[in-house]
Formats: C-alpha cells, structure tokens, sequence
C-alpha cells in the first residue's frame, strides 16, 4: 500500500533527514522524496513524500511526524491544511496589523505564517501568508475582510 505526503519543513539544514530517519524507523518504505527549494515559500519548503507499507506501519509513519509536530498539508491528494496570501493597501498603522492577525489567530485551525510590510509617504502595503485548516479558509477570509473594511484598507485576496 503506498501514501502520498506532502509536509511542510523549515527551511533549514538538516529538516528533510530529522524527518526521514524516523519515518524509515517506522517500517515503512521511502519511495520518493521531492524537495523544491528552487522556489521561494518563506520560512518552510513543502515536501512530496511517497512512502509505502502495510496499513498499520503507514500509521505508525503518519503518528511519528505528528509527534514530531510535522505539519502534514496533504494525504493522498486530499489537502489538509491549506496557505494563501493576501495584501492590504492603504494607511496601515501597528495596531491594523496587530488586529488583523489576531482576528485571524482566532480562528480554529489558522494562523498567520509570514508578514511584510513595505512603508512609504501615506500609504503602506501588507502581504501576509495564512495557513489554515482545510475548510476553514472562507472563514479566514472573511475575518480579514472585515478587519480591511473596518480600517479602510483594500484588501487583494488569492495572491
């Protein structure tokens, strides 16, 4: 029986192995690994996994990275988690943002993975990246509609 994966790793030296060694550990079999780094994703780099086993072994796999807290995005081509990005323009003050996320953070199963801000004379634009739960992301959305409509920003969805 074989699984797909995909995982979202930091991007630092020596995540691909701190995951493949106790997944091999498990029993199961690595079938393929990609790893694209070419592409900028901010601080994690999502990981195609293909591993197989018998039912009980792949569980087993699939229960040591969520120990480890591996964040797994996509089983079998069913996506768990899912990111996207936004932008805010306008007159965005510290308290917007502080705000925004934290409309955001409340809600089960999203967070907010990056942040920039670029700053000129009267007016100011926000890119943030969410991650949320599969399924949770209108809602998401519409937090952050709101937040925009409330400061006055605009507010450019599906980056």
């Amino acid at each position: 029986m074989r699984l797909n994966l995909v995982i979202e790793l930091r991007d630092a030296p020596g995540q691909l192995v701190s995951v493949l060694e106790p997944l091999g550990s498990t029993g199961v079999n690595i079938v393929t690994v990609i790893h694209e780094r070419d592409r900028e994703y901010g601080p994690v780099v999502p990981v195609q996994l293909t591993v197989e086993g018998d039912r009980e072994t792949l569980d087993a796999a699939i229960g040591r990275l969520q120990e480890q807290g591996v964040n797994i995005i996509e089983m079998d081509g069913a996506p768990l988690r899912e990111k996207f990005t936004t932008i805010l323009i306008g007159d965005i003050a510290e308290g917007d943002l502080q705000e925004t996320v934290e409309a955001v953070n409340s809600v089960q199963g999203a967070s907010v993975l990056d942040l920039s801000l670029r700053m000129s004379e009267g007016r100011s634009a926000a890119r943030i990246t969410f991650e949320a739960e599969h399924g949770s992301r209108d809602e998401v959305l519409r937090r952050i509609n709101e937040a925009a409509m409330e400061r006055n920003l605009l507010l450019v969805s599906e980056v």
